[in-house]
């Protein structure tokens, strides 16, 4: 993932302006109850019978598993292929609303060089 892009002149914009943006990027962040972060990744497994085609081959598959970014590190879930759609949609949220949090954060480091953080 790439680092959230943040506007370089907010030393030169005003403080109303500032806070306008805030607030807006504030009513963007909406219902956060929808993100998930980590990442989807798609494996092959071998089921281990005696005779079956994956044991030469590329094994049974693609099965997606989220891979949570800090909680329980290193575990994988099974994400059934009804869910991957919404696993990824819930991804994507957590990037834009991660996004507009630095841009906040940004914004309030500037007003408190200010010494106008409300």
């Amino acid at each position: 993932m790439s680092p959230p892009k943040i506007p370089t002149d907010l030393g030169t914009t005003s403080t109303e302006d500032l806070l306008a943006r805030r607030r807006a990027l504030a009513g963007e962040i909406g219902d956060a109850q929808r993100v998930l972060a980590g990442s989807l990744v798609e494996q092959h497994r071998r089921c281990g019978r005696p005779g079956c085609s994956c044991a030469g081959g590329d094994g049974h598959g693609p099965y997606a598993y989220f891979s949570p970014r800090q909680i329980e590190k290193g575990r994988l879930r099974y994400v059934p292929a009804r869910l991957v759609a919404v696993v990824r949609r819930y991804l994507d949220r957590s990037v834009e609303v991660e996004a507009l949090l630095a841009e906040i954060s940004a914004i309030n480091v500037e007003l408190l060089a200010r010494r106008e953080l409300t």
